[in-house]
This record gives C-alpha cells, structure tokens and sequence, in this order.
C-alpha cells in the first residue's frame, strides 16, 4: 500500500518523533511511505521508514532531484513548486497528516477532495475531523490508514 505522511517543516520535536514512528510502522507493514521529500516531517518519516528497511518515495517541488533528504531512496523532481502536493496526493492509497503547517493543509484539502483515507494525528482536526480519523497515537493513525 501507498501511504502519504504529510505535515510541516518546521515541526516541533513531538511531531519529528510521531513521524519517525508512523514511517516505521507503516515500513514494518509493508507499505511504501511517501512524502514531499523535505525536512520535518518529511524527513522524519523518511527516516523511519528506512531504518525499518521500507521504500520511501519523495515527491519534491523542485527541479533537483538532489534537493531530496537523505533518506529518500525515490526522489521525483517535479519542478511545481506547491502544486506538487496534489501529485504527493494522488499518488497515496491513504494520508496521514502529522502536525500543522499551510501546505499541510491544503495536502489535507486534496485528500478530503479526492476522497482518500485521511488521518489526522495532532493536526488540523477541527478542519477534517467530519471526513477524517482521528488518531491519538502513531499506531493507531497507521492502523486506522490501513483501513
């Protein structure tokens, strides 16, 4: 299965951990972990996900494909700037939404658009909350992705 983490940045050190444990146990699930390829969150479960021995997938704004974090074993450059969120979107089977931040959020709106399985852990509930899952730990966020 394909599942997206998405969230921002700039994340708090709460949200690095949660990230770190959603991209391993969704790796230890045999799931391929896509993100938008960054920092923060981004790296966070990339990370994860590696070290588990999973697939990662970064789908970048940029040109460069070097741009990646180093634990993108699948970097694709898209060269959209913003609009490459909609492709990360599309591109998941189900979502997983950790932390708060703008582009987190409106990868959270192309979810809800799309119809995609959507989980929120510590992100923005009170925006999806009547379409999304809720979830109060990684595990369950991954169980609840996973349907």
């Amino acid at each position: 299965m394909r599942v997206a983490v998405i969230g921002p940045s700039d994340a708090s050190e709460r949200e690095l951990a949660l990230a770190s444990d959603v991209g391993r146990l969704l790796a230890e699930a045999g799931c391929i972990v896509y993100t938008g390829g960054l920092g923060g969150v981004m790296e966070a479960a990339s990370r994860g996900a590696r070290d588990a021995g999973g697939l990662t997938v970064g789908i970048l704004p940029g040109p460069d494909a070097s741009a990646a974090n180093a634990f993108v074993a699948v970097p694709v450059a898209t060269g959209m700037g913003e609009a490459r969120n909609v492709v990360l979107i599309r591109s998941a089977e189900a979502v997983i939404a950790v932390g708060k931040g703008y582009g987190t959020l409106s990868e959270i709106g192309f979810a809800l658009r799309l119809g995609k399985r959507l989980v929120l852990l510590e992100s923005w509930e009170a925006i999806g909350a009547s379409e999304a899952l809720v979830a109060g730990s990684a595990e369950a966020a991954v169980k609840l992705a996973l349907g």
